[in-house]
């Protein structure tokens, strides 16, 4: 599902659009579909009229701005999908939160799937037959679950008996696409694995989920030793606080040890004693973890 150059994109859609609205033969016309089914086209958001029966019409701005400032870095990674109208115009299907931060982002061109009128059945098929294939990576099947939901009105439950999985792997396929884009294009690129991208998908603190993927790509850390951080963060956010020492420790001072926590990408432990005497304390679970501490301590990094 590669994108080709804008202008080779562009002829072959004006074509494939124009021979299925010609065509009355129904194989020729299903064949014909099914390539503008597996197409992305670029297509500029002026071009795109809002869907009337969008049910959703409310958006969190902070949201848009965050993800038109990821989108401004990393590009649209996960195509709109939009009917075609004729006359060089379209329709939005879905998307409308990624087309919003686009426009905010000044991007120009956005890249979209258009299909036609009564093509359901028949892009339902492609999009079931695509997934078969061996060559895509996790991020492409996300994007081709996500549409049969989108676009084909099917439950996590019914996508999981069209495609043969379980209902928890399309579930965790399609929680790939609630990443920042910056991290959907290192999976897309092959930088982060699924095991990688699954761990940072059970994040939901967005600062901490970017550095961690940060530390992944910079550390070249395993999906262990990725899960093994990520838990270190949790335990700090869920850490009882039992017996008079962590009685003493005030939220001034639980603040800058949470504080440390996250710039260190370790758990920080601060024992105190009533005369203001105590002790401060990095936790690591393995040699790369110490290596890290060390390097960040003496300012090597």
């Amino acid at each position: 599902m590669s994108v080709n150059k804008k202008t080779e994109v562009s002829k072959g859609l004006r074509s494939l659009l124009s021979n299925i609205e010609k065509t009355n033969n129904p194989a020729e016309r299903n064949q014909l579909v099914k390539e503008l089914t597996h197409s992305i086209a670029m297509i500029s958001p002026d071009q795109i009229e809002t869907n009337p029966f969008q049910p959703r019409t409310e958006f969190d701005t902070n949201q848009l701005m965050e993800l038109a400032k990821s989108i401004k870095i990393s590009g649209l990674i996960q195509p709109i999908t939009v009917r075609s109208l004729g006359g060089n115009r379209y329709q939005l299907i879905s998307g409308e939160r990624r087309l919003r931060a686009s426009k905010m982002a000044g991007i120009r061109e956005v890249p979209a799937y258009v299909r036609v009128a009564n093509d359901q059945e028949m892009l339902e098929m492609a999009l079931v037959e695509n997934i078969q294939r061996a060559d895509l990576n996790a991020l492409e099947i996300a994007i081709s679950y996500q549409r049969l939901m989108d676009e084909c009105n099917l439950t996590h439950e019914a996508l999981s008996d069209r495609v043969g999985k379980d209902r928890s792997t399309v579930t965790n396929y399609v929680r790939l696409l609630k990443l920042p884009p910056q991290i959907q294009a290192s999976i897309k690129e092959g930088g982060l694995t699924m095991g990688h991208a699954r761990a940072l998908a059970g994040v939901d603190n967005l600062p901490l989920q970017l550095r961690l993927f940060k530390e992944t790509v910079d550390r070249s850390l395993s999906v262990r030793n990725l899960e093994q951080l990520i838990r270190s963060y949790q335990s700090i956010e869920k850490q009882p606080s039992a017996g008079s020492k962590a009685a003493e420790i005030t939220p001034e001072i639980r603040k800058i040890r949470d504080q440390l926590s996250r710039e260190m990408g370790a758990k920080v432990e601060i024992r105190r004693e009533k005369s203001g005497k105590g002790t401060l304390v990095f936790n690591f679970s393995t040699d790369d973890e110490f290596n890290f501490l060390v390097s960040k301590m003496l300012g090597d990094n």
